[in-house]
């Protein structure tokens, strides 16, 4: 019988042993393949619960650990961290993956790559668990590269498509810039004291005496990490093209892995952050401007999965800010909800997708609602919980935020509003455009039909939890057990659910009555509709400085080339060897005159050498 601390390896490498049978034995087998990835998340999610469980009712959940490499009298221990953050993060991870995985089977189907995808997919979920259960900084970094290369194989799974090549290369790169601050981070805090273990590192911290200016460092490099990974303000652009990879891999990576490494990894070293006072404003503003900027250019979009990829920076940007206002558990909570109603919008879009032939422009759809009952209703409860409609979980986890920004912080409180009207605004305008009226394209969505059942039950189970997850707050009191809720009248929880409805309403009336295009839209936005349609430029002016920089770095190298190389190397030797040659064919020219005067120099100079 396996101990509970046993469990924990199990659970982690679990999905790597199946990646790695599919990969070597079974890519030609792929009902094999698909059973092997399910199976083994399978396993995780149960042996996650038991773990839950455990720590719970406060029951020692330790891991065998090993030391697996020493630097000089530094060691770097092989553990795990089990407490009640990372086992309501494995139970996120774990379950949310199994659905997702399930629901692979029904769009996966016929895709000549489907075992392949099956192991990239059950790699991407051992690199997610590792950074979940990492006991150190370096533990977490290695995990924290590898679900990089895992989004950048499963991103570019279509690769043979120029779009998700380019978009694998660009999630990889501008990853990349954030991952190499948050590696001098740890160098840095490893420098100062000595250890890379998170649990010395949060005891030890405080009493090392560091000045304001160090702790402000330390803090900022390794928020750099999360900007990346969670796609923050100005690390923002990798996120939506990110679509271009299955809509399994959008909800993996949208609802319970990559973006919200960044987020648990803040919320891991949140006594780190809370050292630099300013590190924590620098981080609520980031949220915050991300999440109105984000649900800014949701509002503009057509393509039914970038409006959700918009939807998750937005949202991140709530958990972000939350962080820098010290208000960890909120931020735990609400990442738990979005995951849940995040990969039910994310499917429920997959399941539209495959009814209509993988066409995503709202604006071709239509009238869904009754042909699509089971894909509409969850969409539906998706929207609603997204928006944060009581009773739904969304509601409890969104208004923990706003609270803590109530007493914390109005002016970002007055962003968070803001950004809460556009969500239920840009939500409701998707919901309507694309399921109710008629069919705005009869070719497209004339011949629609629900999904088959392999499709809708993870369905039906995400709205089970979109629905139930943040009731009485058990997950904010499980994370803290402490935890108050905010102290505020019914005036305020009312007036915060009258925000999202507005938009709600507002979406009503300009697309109730089978609005064929987003024309009222844009004569009401004017110049501003197209600012949020273009997303304010952001790629335009990063690869205008790209190709500025690149330039720039092109005319140095081919002035260095023309000056040092084919000036002083190529063309100095060359001219030297061309003036010998002159002399020496000035000696043999052939003229008599020449070599008698060659003959008396030659005679003087000896003479006069002789003299001496």
């Amino acid at each position: 019988m396996l101990t509970n601390g046993q469990l924990v390896w199990l659970i982690l490498f679990a999905p790597l042993l199946a990646a790695g049978a599919i990969m070597l034995f079974t890519r030609r087998l792929p009902r094999v393949s698909a059973a092997l990835s399910i199976g083994a998340v399978m396993l995780g999610f149960a042996l996650s619960l038991k773990l839950f469980v455990a720590v719970l009712q406060s029951q020692p959940v330790v891991a065998p650990s090993v030391v697996w490499l020493d630097l000089a009298g530094w060691p770097l221990v092989w553990a795990a961290t089990v407490d009640r953050l990372s086992a309501l993060m494995l139970l996120v991870v774990t379950g949310v993956g199994a659905t997702i995985h399930v629901y692979s089977l029904g769009y996966m189907r016929g895709d000549a790559g489907f075992a392949r995808f099956f192991g990239c997919l059950s790699l991407f979920m051992f690199s997610m668990l590792g950074i979940v259960l990492a006991a150190n900084f370096i533990q977490m970094f290695i995990f924290w590269e590898l679900v990089g290369v895992s989004s950048y194989l499963l991103i570019g799974f279509w690769f043979e498509r120029p779009s998700a090549a380019e978009a694998g290369k660009k999630a990889f790169i501008v990853n990349r810039i954030g991952d190499f601050g948050f590696l001098l981070g740890i160098l840095l805090i490893g420098a100062v004291a000595g250890t890379f273990n998170f649990g010395e590192l949060e005891t030890k911290w405080p009493t090392l005496g560091l000045s304001a200016g160090t702790l402000a460092l330390a803090a900022g490099l390794i928020f750099c990490g999360a900007v990346g990974k969670s796609a923050q303000f100005p690390l923002h652009v990798w996120l939506p093209d990110a679509m271009e990879g299955p809509t399994p891999v959008s909800a993996l990576i949208h609802a319970a892995t990559m973006v919200a490494a960044g987020v648990y990894m803040l919320c891991r070293v949140a006594w780190l952050l809370a050292a630099s006072p300013e590190i924590m404003n620098l981080i609520a503003w980031t949220g915050g401007i991300t999440a109105l900027m984000a649900a800014s250019i949701a509002v503009a979009q057509r393509d039914i999965k970038r409006i959700l990829a918009y939807s998750t920076l937005s949202q991140l940007g709530y958990m972000v800010m939350a962080v820098g206002l010290g208000a960890t558990t909120e931020a735990m909570f609400h990442l738990t909800t979005h995951a849940f109603f995040k990969a039910l919008l994310f499917l429920g879009a997959g399941s539209v997708i495959i009814a209509l032939h993988h066409e995503q422009d709202i604006f071709k759809m239509g009238g869904l609602a009754r042909k699509m009952l089971v894909t509409f209703s969850t969409f539906l409860i998706g929207t609603l919980a997204l928006g944060g409609v009581w009773p739904l979980s969304g509601f409890y986890s969104k208004d923990a935020i706003l609270l803590a920004e109530m007493d914390a912080n109005r002016p970002l409180l007055v962003l968070a509003l803001v950004t809460a009207g556009l969500t239920g605004f840009y939500m409701a305008r998707a919901l309507i455009v694309a399921f109710l009226g008629k069919a705005r394209d009869e070719k497209v969505a004339g011949h629609a039909h629900e999904s088959p059942l392999v499709v809708t039950l993870p369905l039906i189970l995400l709205a089970v939890m979109a629905v139930v997850a943040g009731w009485h707050e058990e997950i904010p009191h499980f994370l803290k057990p402490e935890f108050h809720e905010h102290e505020h009248g019914v005036g305020v929880l009312l007036g915060f659910l009258a925000i999202p409805l507005a938009g709600f309403a507002l979406a009503a009336l300009l697309y109730g009555r089978g609005v064929a295009d987003d024309a009222k839209l844009r004569s009401l936005l004017g110049p501003l509709y197209t600012l949020l349609e273009n997303k304010f430029y952001v790629d335009e002016f990063y690869l205008f400085l790209v190709n500025r920089v690149q330039g720039g770095l092109a005319a140095l190298c081919e002035g260095l080339d023309f000056v040092f190389v084919r000036g002083i190397g190529v063309g100095g030797v060359s001219g030297i060897t061309r003036f010998a040659g002159w002399c020496v064919r000035q000696l043999q020219g052939g003229y008599l005159r020449f070599y008698l005067l060659f003959t008396i120099i030659g005679i003087v100079a000896v003479l006069i050498w002789i003299g001496k």
